[in-house]
C-alpha cells in the first residue's frame, strides 16, 4: 500500500510541478525570476493539496482548512528548499560552469523536484495524519 500511495504522490506531484513550472514561466513575463518562483510555488501547492486530498492520502478526519494549514507548513519548508536550490543553481552553480542555455528554467525544474521524498513523509505523517 505504501508503494502505491507513494506512486500516486509522485503522479500528483509531477502534475503539480508542471503547474508550478508553467506558472513560473508565465509569471516571469511580468515579474522577476525570484518572485515568479515563489508565486508559482503557490499555484503548484494548491494543486497538490487538492489532488493529494482526493487521490493520494486517506481522510485524516480533520476539516479541510486544518489539513490545508498543515499542508502549508510542510510546503513552507519545501518552498524554501525549492527557492534555495533554484537560486543556487541559477545564480551560482550554472554561471560557474558556464551554463547559460535556459539556466533559470533548468534550475527551477531541479529545484521543484528537490523536496519529493521529504514532502511525502511530511504530508503522510503530519498533513494527512489521522
Amino acid at each position: 500500500m505504501l508503494a502505491s500511495e507513494f506512486a500516486r504522490f509522485l503522479l500528483v506531484g509531477g502534475f503539480s510541478a508542471g503547474v508550478n513550472v508553467v506558472a513560473r514561466y508565465l509569471l516571469n513575463r511580468v515579474m522577476p525570476f525570484e518572485a515568479a518562483v515563489l508565486v508559482a510555488y503557490l499555484f503548484g501547492m494548491v494543486t497538490a493539496y487538492l489532488l493529494s486530498r482526493r487521490f493520494v492520502f486517506e481522510a485524516s478526519g480533520r476539516k479541510a482548512h486544518e489539513e490545508f494549514i498543515r499542508f502549508c507548513m510542510v510546503n513552507a519548508v519545501a518552498a524554501a528548499q525549492v527557492w534555495l536550490v533554484s537560486e543556487g543553481l541559477a545564480r551560482l552553480a550554472f554561471p560557474a560552469i558556464g551554463l547559460t542555455w535556459h539556466a533559470e528554467d533548468i534550475a527551477h525544474v531541479i529545484g521543484v523536484l528537490s523536496p519529493v521524498v521529504t514532502s511525502y513523509f511530511g504530508h503522510r505523517h503530519f498533513s494527512f495524519r489521522k
